[in-house]
């Protein structure tokens, strides 16, 4: 499997009383990106699938910047999230697939 086929997960976050914007906490490709999703699903993280998002996003370093280019894409992610906590729903539902 080459670099460009390899899955791909990232982890954000953001406090918008001290960050510009979002931040990178965790990214990688292969063996990395799965360790990402198993500590995500165990925590019961929600987790938003976005393969060409996951593979800009876990190019970036950690403690790094979203760029201003995934503000908008980034933002809805963030909007998804929100929802999801609005509706209260379990871990296992918690989950978007593109």
């Amino acid at each position: 499997m080459n670099e460009k086929t390899k899955q791909a997960a990232a982890a954000l976050a953001y406090n918008p009383t001290c960050d510009n914007a979002p931040r990178l906490v965790a990214g990688g490709r292969g063996s990395v990106a799965e360790r990402i999703l198993e500590r995500a699903r165990a925590a019961g993280v929600p987790i938003y699938h976005d393969a060409a998002l996951a593979l800009a996003l876990a190019g970036l370093d950690i403690d790094e910047e979203i760029p201003p280019e995934l503000y908008q894409v980034v933002a809805a992610v963030i909007a998804w999230v929100y929802e999801l906590e609005e509706q209260e729903l379990p871990p296992g539902q918690r989950i978007k697939k593109d």
